[in-house]
């Protein structure tokens, strides 16, 4: 049975690191073939070939639902229901459209919309919208958020911006009911928590802050903010227990069992829970594990504790195979995964303290791997943090908060509930503050495979029971993966990248012992690029120190993420082309012309005295590894070239930033003479307002014959300067969810 589950979980599973599915007919063959070796000695060959053949088609049909090219960018007229909770943040309306129609095309059974300054908007309402539709893309760095891979595993098909929109039909339905429940919840104080406490009843967090996020993640204790198998597995428990006590201390009838009573009211309180929360992929999971284990305990105890493991496991896979594309997925098992190595097979019995001092110890050591693996950042604080909030959520928090939201029709009595809930979520806020300010989160690099595989090594080795020998290397095989530094470029050499930050700019410029930052990337509200993507990248390739942060000018799409960038490493010098304008904690220094050295790569800086605005005061950057030259131009514009030209500045270069990103105010006839430019850098966003790169803009580097290397299609771009070798595109890794 094992076995029957672990070959058909495995080709389920094997999904998430296909570069491209198989076609539709090679698929079905192999589903065929695995229906005909089932009665045969090679049943586990056909269980694993037709798991297989059930991820990759499920995959194939969410694929074939996204939006059609030819509609990507366009805007339509379209009418859908409002499906889940919207999420409001700095004036931005977020929620899911389904069953969308449009008289003139076929749309995606889903669709992800967002609404700059819009009317409120309710779940279970009907709209009629004017969407300007985009087909899934998402930036692509060398460490971050994958947004194609996270729309692919909700089944979005397209996501959209709202021009405008009429309502049609007032909100009906458990949506609109859940909704309702948000408002009521949002209009007590509960000490400034009331969005917190939404989140523990509906899954929705929209009501916690960025900075709320921040602590949440520098110490570890996301998990218990958003509903998951913590929280399913508390309410359970709490009604399982119910019945257990009462049964202990003699109050139960002796004519009805109490363990089947205990289970199916542990399971129902868990399916009742998992609906109010909206019942999505993480929450089902954990439903469906809870049901099991409870089945488990019920009538199959005598299988041991793997089997029901294996049974949810390959269940959640074979309801949604693309849960393998959620990081949530991995984490969750994989931690039920330890607690089982952990706690089964052990001798006699550990008090309760000792118990959860174990299990935060092993879950902050067993899930290490995986939280590298998935370039998650690794909370140093996580063991005292979830030693402290486990308990405090579990016993302090979420029973009062369930029982005061099912009290709320009582007058006075469920607003005080929610009153001691709200004190008590904000005193663990503070507390869990005072924890990430003093030892925040680690962004480590990314590790060769050879240290990774050391590391879980030695990891499940320290895991083992105790007396057993090998535990003690396994502190000896951690060491590589703390001590494995990231190559870096030879003497006279730089490897320079250029970010995928959207309509905005970050290069990165290595040298041997040296690390050089132009630009950061933009912010927009809540989302700030140089927090989600720059930082992570950086910690991606091993940069624990920038010795300059060089910001070309202060418009937002180049020093935006800044201040983000400034806070999360140790910078050296800050020096730009418009230093007055930026924050006053930068410090910036004014760029003048410099010229400088680092392990034998040359580089020198310019910027136009008589500049009259921002784009024209841009820092100008020039960098030269073993006779390979780049030109890096911010947003200077033709006057600014005009005077760059003038200056008697060495321009020649095989690789130029075009200016501006490609405006057509930029990029002259007599700069790209000037230069004689190979190749071409575009950095932009796609479908950008502004209409970047400009098609004369393209012409004239097409008549220089300089190849382009625009960032929408070739994600982030890492370039061996000194080498005059060709550059490695990201987007050009095979990943079957990734638009080419």
């Amino acid at each position: 049975m094992r076995s029957a589950l672990l070959a058909l979980a495995a080709g389920l599973i094997l999904l998430r690191w296909l570069p491209q599915l198989p076609s539709t007919s090679l698929l079905l063959a192999s589903a065929l073939l695995g229906l005909v070796l089932l009665p045969f000695r090679s049943y586990l060959l056909g269980l694993f070939l037709l798991g297989f053949s059930w991820a990759c088609l499920s995959a194939q049909w969410a694929l074939d639902d996204r939006l059609d090219p030819s509609l990507d960018g366009r805007t339509l007229w379209l009418q859908g229901r409002v499906v889940d909770l919207p999420d409001v943040r700095e004036g931005v309306v977020r929620f899911h459209l389904a069953e969308a129609q449009s008289r003139r095309a076929e749309l995606p059974q889903l669709l992800r919309l967002s609404w700059y300054e819009g009317p409120p908007v309710r779940a279970g309402e009907v709209w009629r919208l004017a969407v300007n539709l985009k087909r899934p893309h998402g930036l692509v760095n060398p460490q971050s958020f994958d947004y194609e891979a996270w729309l692919l595993a909700q089944r979005i098909g397209g996501v959209g911006t709202i021009k405008s929109g009429e309502r049609l039909q007032e909100a009906d339905g458990s949506a609109a009911w859940r909704d309702r429940l948000r408002q009521r919840l949002l209009a007590d104080d509960a000490h400034g928590r009331a969005g917190g406490l939404a989140a523990l009843v509906l899954g929705d967090g929209s009501g916690l802050s960025v900075d709320d996020w921040r602590v949440l993640q520098h110490t570890g204790t996301v998990h218990l903010m958003v509903i998951s198998g913590t929280h399913v597995t508390l309410v359970a428990g709490m009604f399982y227990g119910l019945v257990f006590w009462l049964a202990r201390l003699g109050w139960w009838p002796r004519a009805v069992p109490w363990l089947p009573v205990a289970c199916l009211l542990g399971f129902s309180s868990a399916l009742g829970y998992s609906l109010l929360a909206g019942f999505e992929v993480p929450v089902q999971r954990a439903c469906a594990m809870i049901g099991l284990v409870l089945l488990w305990r019920w009538r199959f105890r005598h299988l041991g504790i793997s089997l029901p493991l294996l049974v949810a496991l390959t269940a959640v896979l074979i309801l949604e195979p693309l849960a393998v594309l959620q990081p949530g997925f991995w984490l969750s098992f994989g931690a039920v995964g330890l607690l089982v190595l952990i706690f089964a097979a052990r001798l006699g019995r550990w008090s309760g303290w000792r118990t959860l001092v174990r299990a935060q110890w092993a879950m902050a050591l067993g899930l290490l791997p995986m939280m590298l693996a998935l370039g998650l950042p690794i909370s140093l604080s996580s063991p005292l943090a979830n030693l402290i909030a486990v308990p405090w959520i579990g016993f302090a928090v979420v029973p009062s908060t369930l029982l005061g939201t099912l009290l709320l029709p009582v007058p006075w009595l469920g607003e005080a509930l929610l009153w001691w809930s709200g004190l008590a979520l904000d005193l663990l806020f503070r507390l869990l503050a005072l924890i990430a300010d003093g030892l925040p989160a680690w962004l480590p690099g990314a590790l060769p495979l050879w240290s990774w595989l050391l590391l879980a090594l030695g990891a499940l080795f320290i895991l083992l029971p105790s007396g057993l020998p090998i535990r003690a290397l396994g502190v000896i095989l951690l060491l590589p993966a703390l001590f494995t530094p990231v190559p870096r470029p030879p003497e006279q050499r730089a490897e320079v990248w250029m970010l995928d930050v959207g309509q905005g700019l970050s290069m990165l410029v290595l040298t041997q012992r040296h690390a050089l930052l132009y630009d950061t990337g933009a912010r927009f509200g809540d989302f700030d690029i140089g927090e989600r993507v720059v930082l992570p990248s950086l910690r991606a390739v091993d940069v624990r120190e920038l010795d300059m942060l060089l910001i070309s000018h202060a418009d937002n799409d180049h020093s935006g993420g800044a201040e983000a960038v400034a806070h999360g490493l140790p910078v050296r010098r800050v020096v730009s082309g418009d230093a007055p304008a930026l924050p006053a904690s930068l410090g910036a220094e004014p760029c003048d012309e410099q010229r400088w050295s680092w392990d034998g790569v040359q580089f020198s800086t310019w910027r136009w005295a008589e500049a009259g605005d921002s784009n024209q005061s841009s820092c100008v950057l020039m960098i030269e590894a073993a006779g390979e030259r780049m030109l890096l131009t911010g947003d200077i514009d033709t006057p600014a070239e005009r005077a760059l030209i003038d200056s008697g500045f060495d321009l020649s270069a095989r690789w130029l930033l075009a200016p501006h990103h490609g405006s057509r105010s930029s990029s002259s006839w007599a700069l790209l003479k000037a230069v004689q430019p190979q190749a071409v850098l575009y950095s932009r966003g796609r479908h950008n307002a502004y209409g970047h790169p400009h098609p004369t803009v393209m012409a004239r580097y097409a008549a220089f014959e300089a190849k382009a290397y625009d960032s929408v299609e070739t994600g982030a771009l890492r370039i061996e300067l000194g080498t005059f070798g060709e550059p490695l595109a990201l987007r050009e890794i095979p990943r079957f969810w990734r638009e080419k």
